[in-house]
């Protein structure tokens, strides 16, 4: 295999990939780009990714996903031995294996590439480093390097809690994806360095971020907004693994008041599992297994908490800070 085009440091995982068409790199680089470090560099995951014509819809195996993906159109899922296959017909096709660390991404020319393979082959280049991905925001507490994890299913509002906390003196990891490592014993989280996504109504209840944002909107009234910008507002951390303090389930107050809880480890555990771990027509696929393993550590290593989030959500930040004092 020849030289990679482009590498990423994944916390130690190098991810390589090859390309003849620059332009190929730009979803990863979207994702990834202030991770990138010299070619030179030996990978320990390989992509290739390739336009062609050509697709393999067919490959063999069994079929262990059929349906519909949101944003991306319909998908079929097909495991043969160690290699999962995407298939999204007329499109592009993509094989991963992670054992054998690597990946192979095929786009028709001119069609717009569906995002999902993109994240599967980082799950998998990650899952090949004993890393997993979990949908949850992460900032640093004042004053401390570890990192408190918020986690909630889309639409809970972890996006506008992240600036809220921002705005009082917590460092912003990541507001929706952060990297769990237990490999070495220590539970340790460092955040993917994407844009973060501000809704309108996040834009009305922290105004701070108004000179971020420009005047366009999409259809749901989102915009991204880079972390190179946001860093003149608020504190935005570098991709750095640290210690995790605490894990904090989001939920919306049923009145204007906000409050923290103990939340039973048992709890927190089913609630994480059910936004991060998926399964398909044939049950849990072997990397997926792996993230549930990497969350029962999590969860039985750090104090969770149940955390209501009322009509201030700036009001989110002294309750954990004194929280987590009264375990030092």
């Amino acid at each position: 295999m020849t030289g990679p085009s482009a590498c990423y440091d994944l916390n130690g995982q190098i991810l390589g990939i090859h390309t003849e068409k620059p332009g190929l790199l730009r979803d990863f680089d979207r994702m990834l780009g202030s991770l990138r470090v010299a070619d030179s560099v030996e990978p320990k995951f390989h992509l290739r990714i390739a336009e062609t014509e050509a697709l393999d819809e067919m490959p063999d195996g069994s079929l262990v996903f059929d349906g519909e993906i949101p944003e991306d159109g319909f998908c079929r899922m097909i495991q043969d031995g160690g290699t999962i296959h995407l298939v999204f017909p007329a499109r592009q096709t993509a094989s991963i294996n992670g054992q054998e660390g690597w990946a192979e991404i095929r786009t028709r020319p001119g069609v717009k590439a569906p995002w999902t393979p993109s994240m599967l082959v980082l799950d998998s280049a990650l899952d090949a480093g004993r890393q997993h991905m979990l949908h949850t925001a992460g900032l640093t507490l004042p004053g401390h390097d570890a990192v408190v994890l918020i986690h909630a299913p889309s639409g809970t509002g972890k996006t506008t809690t992240s600036l809220a906390l921002a705005t009082q003196g917590f460092g912003l990891c990541s507001d929706d994806a952060m990297i769990l490592d237990v490999a070495s014993g220590s539970v340790v989280a460092w955040g993917l360095p994407r844009a973060v996504k501000i809704h309108q109504k996040t834009a009305q209840m922290i105004p701070l971020v108004a000179p971020c944002l420009g005047p366009t909107w999409d259809r749901n009234g989102e915009q991204p907004i880079s972390l190179e910008r946001l860093s003149g507002i608020v504190r935005v951390e570098n991709a750095v693994a640290r210690p995790v303090a605490a894990l904090l389930h989001l939920a919306r107050s049923a009145d204007s008041d906000t409050r923290l809880a103990p939340m039973a480890r048992t709890d927190a555990m089913v609630a994480l599992a059910m936004d991060n771990v998926r399964t398909g027509m044939t049950g849990l696929l072997p990397l997926q297994k792996r993230r549930l393993e990497t969350i029962g550590k999590l969860v039985s290593s750090v104090p969770t908490f149940r955390l209501e989030v009322g009509a201030r959500p700036a009001d989110t930040a002294a309750l954990i800070s004194a929280a987590l004092a009264s375990r030092d």
